[in-house]
Order: structure tokens, then C-alpha cells, then sequence
């Protein structure tokens, strides 16, 4: 006898799911997206985000929704917050979020429905969009292509379309976590924040309907949000540069096999020239010894993609400069400095290294710094090539 196969409305209940729906002024598309939803779930919460339309009478006594109801307008981060601490209060795992224009469709809730049945419980779900379709504002896919690339930048993982707002949340995973931004800039925060804590950012393909020009509705202000959004994405890149990216790299080469990983998928990949790898190295080592403090990481990755090198080799290489290193590299380069500053200080760490000696022989400590980085980058150029040379032969002859 074949398995019956649940509902949808019993894997909601399974998994502890929820729907929540904010909504600002949506009222000519609230009602029948609720009703879509309901067709798969009565665990639905609508944030009403202050709305001033005929929001609040749509929704009293709706029978079939939890609401939450505030004024005056706070944002839509805000309300996707007021929802997430509802759904956390009422005993929920998870949550999906979706629209309340009626540009997402509730049909595409089972594709969500579906990674949690494949024990994807540690992940958070962009429902990506198609950005090529019709009706897409032009704005709306430079819009994304931005927010991608500095998505990656702080995170260093790819997405393809980082602002939908069709989302599965792992509540469970989030409890704890405190949110600053309350407008449209939240959807990055916690996207961002979400993969810095460890959770598993992933994508899944939905739909989406966007009306003619003159019949969409939009509380997006381009001036006032875009500007938040790129001061948002500053913060987020500080922060990641100068601490979170150092953070994980200190994790990840703390494990034995990873350096062994590297080796075998980087240095001995066969569709790189020697040549090629060394640079990579050559030009890591040199960007790290560099005084550009905090922005040895992001250097790395514009210069590798410029000049098509090894990213991974020329990011690896780079952090020459973590903490350990630090007092030898600014004792070499006060070393080096002697030779174009006359009567350069004889620093030594019996003497004391401190911030202060350092601001006393600024331009030595440049100067050498600059060598020291030439140096070691040529030196590493060389001694990464002739041993690839060695190495790689011997991977080809045992083959």
C-alpha cells in the first residue's frame, strides 16, 4: 500500500512553519493574498505596518490569521520583526515572508515546504526571482545586481537576487540575534548577518508578478532608501574586513585538513599555469605586508579579479600580516626603511614596539613596508614556482 502523502497544511504543522505577511497600504491585494495562502496554511501573521488605508478594516476579525497591528508606519524591517517575534512567542520554527502587493505567489510556498522535508533546517531560503521578465523595473535589476556584489563582499558567498522578499527563516536559529535597521535595508542586515552567524544562506526559483507601470504601487523611496542601504553596506563591509572575514580565516586554517584541501584543489589544480600560481602568492604576500591596514582583504580581491589570478591563492596569502606575524612584518619594515630614510631608528623589540614608535618613524615605516612587500612578493613568487614546478611533475607522473 503506497505511503499517503501529507498536506501541505500538516507540513506546515510539522516543521512549525509560519506565513507572515507585513503589509502597509496594500488593501486592493491583501484579501486575496490571504486567501491564496490559507489554501495551504492557518498559521498566517499579518503585520500591519501602520497602514492609513482600509488595512484595518480588511483585517478585523478576519477569521484564520494572528495579527499584529501598531501606528504609525515604522518600516517594513519593523514589521518583518514585529512577525518574527510573534511567530517566536507562538512556538514557531520557522517562517516564510512574503508581500502583501500580490507580486509573490502563494503556489510557490511547497518550494520552501520542500528543502525543510530534505532536513534543511539550518538554512535560510531566497526565493530568487526572474529579473529578465516583464513589467521588471529597470531599477529593480541594478538594484540587485548592487546589492549582490556587496552581499558577496561581506560574505564572500554568491546569490542571485538578494532582495526578494520571498524568504524562509530559521526563527529557531535567529532567537537570540538583535537587529538595528527597521526600513527596507533590514532585508540586507539580516541576510547578511544570517551567513556571519553560520546559517546556511541558499536560493530556490519562485515566481513573480509585477503590474504595468500604472498600475504598481511602491513605498519605495529611492533617494532616502538607497542612501541607508549604502550606508548599511559600509558598516557591513568594516565590519566584515576587519573583523568577520579575519575571524573565519583563523577558523578555517585552525583545521589541519584545510591546509591540505588548498594544496590539492588550489596549488596542484591542473588548469592554472605555475606561473600563474606563484603570482598569486607573489602578489597575496605583497598586499599583506602593505601598510593599507583593514583593507589588505578587499585589496586582494579587486587586484586578483583585475589582473585574473588566483583569488583563493592571493586571498590566502595576503593574511601574512595576521596578529602572530604583525610585530616581525613592522619590524621588517622598520628594517628595510633604513635604507631610504638616513638615520633611521634602530627599532628593536628589546626597546619596545608600540603605537607610538611607530607614529615617531612614519615615513621609515611606510618606506620599508613598501620594500619588505616588494621583496617578499618577488622572494615568494619565486620559491611558490620552483616548487610547483617539482610538485606538479611529480602529480603528472604518478597519474
Amino acid at each position: 500500500m503506497a505511503a499517503i502523502q501529507p498536506t501541505y497544511h500538516e507540513l506546515f504543522e510539522a516543521h512549525k512553519c509560519c506565513v507572515i505577511i507585513p503589509t502597509y497600504n496594500n488593501g486592493g491585494t491583501l484579501l486575496a493574498v490571504i486567501a491564496q495562502v490559507q489554501t495551504y496554511t492557518k498559521n498566517i501573521i499579518v503585520v500591519n505596518d501602520g497602514a492609513t488605508d482600509q488595512t484595518a478594516a480588511i483585517l478585523h476579525d478576519l477569521p484564520g490569521i494572528q495579527l499584529v497591528s501598531y501606528a504609525p508606519n515604522r518600516g517594513k524591517g519593523w514589521a518583518l520583526r514585529q512577525g518574527f517575534k510573534k511567530a517566536l512567542q507562538q512556538g514557531y520554527d520557522f517562517a516564510i515572508t512574503l508581500d502583501a502587493d500580490g507580486q509573490h505567489f502563494a503556489e510557490d510556498l511547497p518550494v520552501f515546504l520542500e528543502r525543510l522535508e530534505r532536513g534543511e533546517r539550518n538554512s535560510l531560503i531566497v526565493g530568487a526571482r526572474n529579473l529578465q521578465q516583464e513589467n521588471m523595473p529597470g531599477k529593480n535589476t541594478f538594484a540587485n545586481k548592487f546589492s549582490n556584489f556587496w552581499f558577496y563582499v561581506e560574505t564572500f558567498q554568491k546569490m542571485p537576487d538578494t532582495q526578494s522578499g520571498y524568504r524562509l527563516y530559521p526563527l529557531h536559529r535567529m532567537r537570540k540575534m538583535r537587529f538595528v535597521c527597521r526600513k527596507y535595508e533590514f532585508e540586507i542586515e539580516v541576510l547578511v548577518r544570517c551567513a556571519w552567524k553560520g546559517i546556511h544562506i541558499d536560493w530556490v526559483p519562485v515566481k513573480v508578478y509585477y503590474p504595468p507601470p500604472g498600475e504598481r504601487v511602491s513605498h519605495f523611496r529611492p533617494f532616502r532608501d538607497f542612501s541607508r542601504i549604502s550606508v548599511l553596506n559600509t558598516v557591513l563591509v568594516l565590519i566584515a574586513f576587519l573583523y568577520i572575514h579575519p575571524r573565519n580565516f583563523l577558523i578555517y586554517f585552525s583545521k589541519k585538513d584545510n591546509w591540505k584541501k588548498i594544496w590539492q584543489d588550489e596549488m596542484l589544480r591542473p588548469n592554472e599555469s605555475n606561473m600563474r600560481k606563484a603570482l598569486s602568492a607573489g602578489v597575496g604576500v605583497c598586499i599583506g605586508i602593505l601598510p593599507i591596514w583593514g583593507l589588505q582583504m578587499l585589496t586582494a580581491i579587486l587586484v586578483s579579479t583585475l589582473f585574473k589570478l588566483n583569488k583563493g591563492i592571493t586571498f590566502l596569502c595576503c593574511h601574512i600580516s595576521f596578529p602572530p606575524m604583525i610585530p616581525f612584518v613592522i619590524f621588517g619594515s622598520f628594517l628595510m626603511g633604513r635604507i631610504w630614510v638616513k638615520g633611521g631608528t634602530d627599532l628593536l623589540f628589546s626597546k619596545g614596539l608600540t603605537l607610538q614608535t611607530v607614529r615617531e618613524n612614519l615615513l621609515q615605516y611606510i618606506t620599508g613596508s613598501i620594500t619588505l612587500a616588494l621583496l617578499a612578493g618577488t622572494l615568494t613568487t619565486l620559491i611558490i614556482y620552483l616548487v610547483l614546478a617539482v610538485f606538479r611533475k611529480q602529480a603528472g607522473a604518478n597519474a
